[in-house]
């Protein structure tokens, strides 16, 4: 009977780490996978669940961080990461307390907010990029103050 138990508890860990693919109840299902071997060989229900919880526990402290390093996919970089530090050209007036404000980063274009309410940006000047945050890009004034058209 207690072999049925650990083999129940077995298939509803099994379909528990099946819906989450969080590698958490995979430890617990190779706890109760030694729970079933050790009712199978004789051992008594206190020892099936020292050795259960010893199992389980021992994988999920020793193996789950190697597995997740190895598991988990890997970041993939947007192309915001690399905004920060660039220089972007004002197309619309940016302008904190009116919420107004746009800026070109590589041929998009992009809310933009003063990264102070005090100052204001005007079109076709430069800016620099010091953070990103959501959809909007947070700048402060260049040295360069405007685009020299060339004629």
């Amino acid at each position: 009977m207690d072999v049925l138990f650990w083999l129940a508890a077995l298939i509803l860990l099994l379909i528990i780490e099946a819906i989450t693919v969080g590698l958490t109840t995979i430890w617990f299902a190779a706890g109760a996978l030694a729970a079933i071997l050790a009712g199978l060989l004789g051992i008594g229900i206190i020892g099936q669940v020292l050795l259960f919880t010893a199992v389980s526990l021992a994988l999920l402290i020793f193996t789950r961080p190697i597995a997740v390093r190895y598991i988990t996919p890997h970041q993939i970089r947007t192309n915001y990461e690399d905004a920060v530090g660039r220089t972007v050209k004002i197309t619309a007036r940016v302008h904190n307390i009116n919420g107004t404000g746009t800026a070109v980063l590589n041929g998009q274009e992009w809310t933009a907010r003063s990264k102070d309410d005090r100052i204001t940006l005007e079109e076709g000047t430069l800016a620099e990029v010091v953070a990103v945050e959501g959809v909007k890009l947070i700048l402060v004034p260049t040295e360069r103050l405007t685009l020299q058209k060339q004629e």
